[in-house]
């Protein structure tokens, strides 16, 4: 496998005796040993997201001795954070996600050299932000930050540790065009807008991130020291369930249109566009045919409220799942529950004549629902902005949150 360190970068590196006790058990490792501990202090990595991948990512790879560690993140910590981003803590919530992982992981290595980026990642900046890195590590949760990612690492000649996690599963895999496929080669397209829910729609087992990040971490470190079998062209399955680890093999795609040898994206791109959905939650926007925009028309819980106090007759739609019915609900003001997966198959309870506010968890599933229902003639609609969530916040804080 190619060298991803430069020598000369070696030639100035030392260890201090404080970092000779603090990474014996490495230096004692033949595979390791000092040359290789110098190695990962002269490396740099990249996170994407310091959320529930980051979280064990960044504390790994710093206490692993990686001498500079980048993270791109511009969300903040929330309550629903704490059961899986254990970089975070209780204190934290409503800080920064940078700020809350810098302070753990400079407790951890105070050695490590972190630089924060606090913006989104887009097609305008990932080329500048990924370039003095030596490996890309993807903990993203969406598919248009998922493609970014891919393209940018392959336009610029870098390694890309991948993972996803859902509910019980998770994958992992290294997308190196140098020497095997990328993302692309495995998915030439995104799935239609709606069919892949995200955790927060689907829920995750809080432990799954640790297993997949730590599998994450190993793969970086093996790339950096030139070790082990890294997972180039194989990607990995695990189900937490049955505990069970599986791999299917990954071939180059001769055709892709970023890794070929006539690649036919050469700059990055609009990956909203390309994939058809917003690459953060907190957009509700979708591009539609020829690029327009295809927005949602919202109702803020307070517009809401003000129009049932008024006396407006409004049909109120819950598209969530039943177990989280049983966590909140709206069903003093006679809501009707059709899970987002029925609704079309359950149509014929709804009326195209009746005005209608859809709601969901955070006002993501029931946009998606809305524009299903637009093609089947309903025009009356309304997205609740924020969901049940932001009911509870605005409204009736005698709801919970989740």
């Amino acid at each position: 496998m190619r060298e991803l360190i430069n020598q000369a970068a070696l030639a100035d590196v030392a260890l201090s005796h404080e970092e000779v006790q603090r990474y014996s058990r490495h230096l004692i490792m033949p595979e390791v040993g000092a040359a290789g501990q110098k190695k990962l202090k002269a490396s740099s990595v990249l996170l994407i997201g310091a959320g529930g991948l980051g979280s064990p990512l960044g504390m790994y790879l710093a206490a692993a001795g990686i001498g500079r560690i980048g993270m791109v993140d511009y969300d903040v910590v929330d309550y629903t954070n704490l059961q899986r981003q254990i970089i975070h803590g209780t204190k934290d919530v409503g800080r920064p996600k940078l700020e809350s992982a810098r302070d753990r992981i400079l407790d951890i290595n105070p050695h490590v050299q972190l630089d924060l980026y606090e913006v989104p990642l887009t097609s305008d900046n990932a080329l500048e932000i990924f370039a003095p890195y030596d490996v890309i590590i993807d903990g993203t949760d969406n598919f248009p930050t998922r493609y970014l990612t891919n393209d940018a690492s392959v336009l610029l000649g870098k390694p890309n540790v991948y993972g996803s996690i859902f509910r019980f599963e998770g994958q992992a895999s290294v997308f190196y065009a140098e020497e095997g496929p990328c993302y692309r080669c495995l998915f030439p397209e995104p799935p239609p807008p709606g069919l892949v829910p995200s955790c927060a729609e689907g829920g995750v087992l809080g432990i799954l991130p640790g297993t997949i990040g730590a599998i994450q971490a190993t793969e970086a470190i093996k790339l950096l020291l030139g070790i082990g079998e890294p997972l180039i062209g194989r990607l990995l399955l695990y189900d937490a369930l049955s505990m069970n680890f599986d791999y299917v093999r990954l071939r180059k795609n001769p055709n892709c249109p970023v890794c070929s040898e006539n690649p036919t994206l050469t700059e990055l791109i609009d990956y909203e566009q390309f994939c058809g959905m917003p690459a953060h939650d907190r957009s509700l926007y979708v591009s539609g045919e020829n690029g327009q925009s295809d927005a949602v028309p919202q109702l803020t819980p307070a517009e809401l409220k003000a129009r049932l106090d008024k006396g407006d007759n409004l049909f109120i739609l819950d598209v969530r799942e039943p177990h989280e019915w049983e966590i909140s609900n709206l069903s003093d003001l006679g809501t009707l529950l059709i899970p987002k997966g029925q609704v079309l198959e359950r149509m014929g309870e709804l009326d195209t004549a009746q005005e209608m506010v859809v709601y969901c968890r955070t006002g993501v599933r029931s946009a998606d629902v809305i524009r299903q229902l637009r093609e089947h003639g309903f025009k009356k609609m309304w997205n609740l902005d924020g969901g049940i969530n932001r009911w509870a916040k605005e409204v009736d804080d005698s709801l919970p949150t989740y």
